[in-house]
């Protein structure tokens, strides 16, 4: 038997599915577009106050770390409403981050190819999309970016 190739999936070693969501209406962005980069992918909504909280503790991990410039944080929100979207990324301070939100919901194509529900997740992904944890705290990806700061 041949050596098994990384397949797209959603569990540790998967390579993470690819998507593309529109911002202020205009810019695309593509997950692909962070080949190269390692990616914390965090999906959240306003109304589910874990999701929030972890999402805003998550960005300000990365900010305030020296090896932060090695991750880009991709913030996905499922709001049904830009504007409150856009109100909760100001009240949570969300820096640095590239904040993009799917108005369908729950009901988007991009929610269930993730497999989500109440309580959202958050993926890291290395520089080749490939999935290398799940369901990180703030802890956790200090570990991880202090593990990149090391020679």
């Amino acid at each position: 038997m041949g050596k098994d190739k990384t397949t797209k999936g959603l569990n540790v070693g998967n390579i993470a599915p690819d998507f593309s969501l529109a911002s202020n209406g205009t810019t695309t962005h593509e997950l692909s577009d962070y080949k190269g980069k390692y990616v914390l992918l965090s999906f959240w909504a306003s109304y589910d106050a874990s999701s929030r909280l972890m999402n805003a503790t998550l960005n300000h991990t990365l900010r305030t770390s020296s090896a932060a410039t090695d991750v880009a944080m991709v913030s996905v929100s499922f709001d049904k409403y830009a504007s409150i979207f856009q109100e909760t990324v100001r009240r949570d301070g969300i820096k640095g981050a590239a904040c993009l939100v799917d108005t369908k919901g729950e009901a988007s194509g991009l929610f269930r190819e993730y497999h989500l529900n109440r309580g959202f997740a958050n993926y890291l992904l290395d520089d080749n999309g490939v999935i290398v944890a799940k369901n990180l705290s703030a802890s956790q990806l200090s570990d991880f970016l202090e593990s990149l700061s090391r020679p």
